[in-house]
């Protein structure tokens, strides 16, 4: 039997405003009633689409250059302005009712969003560097994580609290400012070496980083094999980023349908199912990505549970748009369900499955492209289920969505390599 590694680093101060961090970033108060906040103030499904792909497209062209400019201000001032960008984002969707207000706000957002992205991680590790701890990584990066997944899960509670007793949604942006108002106060308190050494900005650099993305693009394209792999792990991905929050228009309508707290109104009604079923999500999705490794070891090889995934996800999908056209909201539910378990279950597998394609040297150029690949995915599907959506439903474009993504299927169906024959 293996001995298992001690944990020898210590709970400092600092460890523990880690902790703390972690768990304020994560109280997104608006996250379950984002959708309901956009139709409430008119918006079309299909504005509602544009405003997720602007999301994803600023958030990832702004993450090319953030870590030249933490590296040039500071990692802990990169990530103070990070907060001010969140905080005007939350202060524009509080007061506004338009789209074109509500464009900036997002821009604002998706800025803070990437330039918060591994910033905070290389803070940490810059940390264990300091005090020599670099052998206790995985331990010490593990234990300040599980306090961001405990924050989502108090998040959907206090926000289904929040709506409930001020009712209206757009308190809840209001409300997300204190967390984020005493993380910002907590990067100002964090010590100064964890800036890392500063270096000159130039703007040649923030130019290599563009191309060298582009470079990885077309180094990507030219390996059918390393396409193949990455368009698998990241479609699904992006097509959850683009419908995850469509189950909120379905619970919204699945509470007001059921006999039970009439004498409230509908958004108390609401608020109390979406808080409850957001909360178990989110417990849910824990438990799955911690037994992913399990679910793995029992195929042979990797592009088995990948492909299954893939297609008991989409199919989920589909089957959940119909029960919800068909008005039997509870199988809807219970379907849409799935599609945040298999998200949870397929990314640990998806991230080892490019892992095994690819040499080490280019890990790093498989990962960035990943995440392009993910975010146009992400940006195409919310465009899509918006303008479907508004023609329809919303769950006949989930089963349109999920259908176009199924009979896309054999494109990028993951394939492991055969094993010679011996004679």
């Amino acid at each position: 039997m293996k001995n298992t590694p001690k944990i020898s680093f210590t709970k400092d101060l600092q460890y523990y405003k880690f902790c703390i961090y972690g768990f304020l970033k994560n109280l997104r108060f608006f996250e379950p009633f984002l959708i309901l906040f956009f139709l409430e103030n008119g918006l079309t499904f299909f504005q509602i689409g544009t405003l997720y792909a602007i999301r994803e497209i600023v958030r990832n062209i702004f993450e090319i250059p953030s870590g030249i400019f933490a590296d040039a201000i500071g990692r802990r001032r990169s990530m103070i302005i990070t907060f001010i960008f969140y905080i005007i984002s939350f202060l524009i969707f509080y007061f506004s009712n338009v789209y074109y207000l509500f464009f900036i706000a997002m821009l604002f957002f998706s800025i803070g969003d990437a330039f918060r992205t591994g910033t905070h991680k290389a803070m940490i590790f810059e940390y264990l560097k300091i005090k020599a701890w670099q052998d206790q990584k995985i331990h010490y990066y593990g234990h300040t994580r599980s306090w961001s997944q405990f924050g989502s899960g108090i998040s959907a509670l206090l926000a289904a609290f929040v709506v409930f007793f001020h009712g209206n949604y757009n308190s809840i942006f209001l409300f997300t400012i204190i967390p984020y108002l005493i993380d910002l106060m907590l990067m100002i308190s964090y010590p100064k070496e964890l800036d890392g050494k500063t270096k000159m900005l130039k703007t040649e650099k923030i130019k290599e980083s563009f191309l060298r993305i582009f470079k990885d693009l077309r180094y990507t394209f030219k390996k059918p094999e390393v396409l193949r792999a990455i368009v698998n792990t990241s479609s699904y991905s992006g097509y959850y980023k683009a419908v995850k929050d469509y189950i909120q228009p379905i619970l919204h309508a699945f509470a007001l349908s059921l006999p039970m707290f009439l004498y409230m109104n509908n958004k108390q009604r609401s608020s109390i199912i979406i808080g409850v079923v957001y909360f178990l999500i989110f417990l849910l999705t824990s438990i799955t990505s911690r037994h992913s490794g399990k679910f793995a070891d029992k195929f042979k090889n990797i592009s088995k549970p990948l492909n299954i995934t893939l297609l008991i996800g989409l199919s989920a999908g589909i089957l959940s748009g119909i029960f919800y056209n068909i008005n039997i909201s509870i199988i809807s539910i219970l379907l849409y369900v799935i599609i945040f378990v298999i998200e949870n279950l397929r990314k640990p597998i998806g991230i080892s499955f490019v892992a095994e394609k690819i040499e080490k040297d280019i890990m790093a150029t498989a990962l960035s492209v990943e995440s392009q690949v993910k975010s146009i995915f992400a940006a195409i599907t919310a465009i899509l289920i918006g303008y479907f959506s508004d023609i329809f439903n919303p769950g006949i474009a989930l089963a349109i969505c999920s259908g176009i993504i199924l009979l896309l299927y054999p494109l990028f169906k993951a394939k492991q390599k055969r094993k010679p024959r011996m004679h």
